[in-house]
């Protein structure tokens, strides 16, 4: 069964791991995610870990570097400076931003650049307007989608708050046809303190993790897995293809082959 769920109403990318988002009225889905997102993060230099990027949850500052590509460069390439929260104007690659951030964080860090983005879980989070102002309602915050970072904020057909759960084994598509891009939903998105950040501000207010917990077990949204690749854009329509559908159509072409 196919479902039309709801609608594109906003695109987002994060060229730099944990600063400022990058708002979008068309991208590219690619095999890796939208094409530039989170395909910048720096490097705790002194961290042997396996993830030793510097996030937002170590530095709330981040939050408040803007990332900016030319005027005259493709929609999708990467930034070339950032604005830091003073208003300078810092080169992604240059000593001064390491210095900066790394004085704020109290260790050195440098810039990487890797193709195939930094992410935690998958390459596309998804979420829905009514999950997001279901959560600012009981945490008595002003709704603000930019506290969940994700790719995707989807308008319902049919309004409910975490709606998304449902579609979770199911496959997304953006727009009609046999070539729309597509996601399979493969797990939900388990929120940690970073929906706590004001992203104006990057003040805390714990309370809206807390809404979180209650709310919905701990998760809001849902990550994905690209299996078709093409041209995002605001305004289209979503259509849900269940899972027990989606199975049936993996079972049919093994047996075609």
């Amino acid at each position: 069964m196919v479902l039309e769920v709801g609608r594109v109403e906003a695109l987002f990318r994060y060229p730099v791991k944990s600063m400022a988002r990058e708002g979008l009225e068309a991208a590219t889905l690619g095999w890796h995610g939208i094409e530039g997102d989170r395909r910048l993060a720096l490097r705790r230099m002194n961290d042997r870990s396996g993830f030793p990027w510097l996030s937002a949850s170590q530095l709330p500052d981040l939050l408040l570097f803007t990332p900016h590509c030319p005027d005259d460069q493709p929609d999708e390439a990467l930034p070339t400076y950032i604005r830091a929260p003073d208003g300078e104007q810092l080169s992604v690659f240059g000593e001064e931003l390491a210095a900066e951030i790394g004085r704020r964080h109290g260790t050195v860090v440098q810039m990487t650049h890797l193709n195939r983005g930094i992410f935690d879980e998958a390459h596309i989070s998804v979420i829905a307007l009514d999950t997001v102002g279901e959560i600012g309602r009981m945490a008595g915050v002003i709704p603000d989608v930019r506290r969940f970072r994700p790719n995707v904020v989807v308008s319902l057909v049919r309004p409910a708050p975490f709606q998304e759960d449902e579609w979770v084994g199911g496959a997304l598509s953006f727009g009609e046809g046999d070539d729309a891009p597509a996601i399979t939903v493969t797990m939900r998105d388990e929120r940690c303190s970073m929906v706590n950040l004001d992203p104006e501000t990057a003040r805390a207010a714990p309370e809206v993790l807390k809404a979180v917990v209650r709310a919905n077990q701990n998760t809001a949204g849902i990550y994905g897995t690209v299996t078709r690749t093409g041209r995002l854009g605001v305004g289209q329509t979503i259509l849900l293809r269940m899972a027990s559908e989606t199975r049936d159509r993996v079972t049919s072409r093994l047996k075609d082959k």
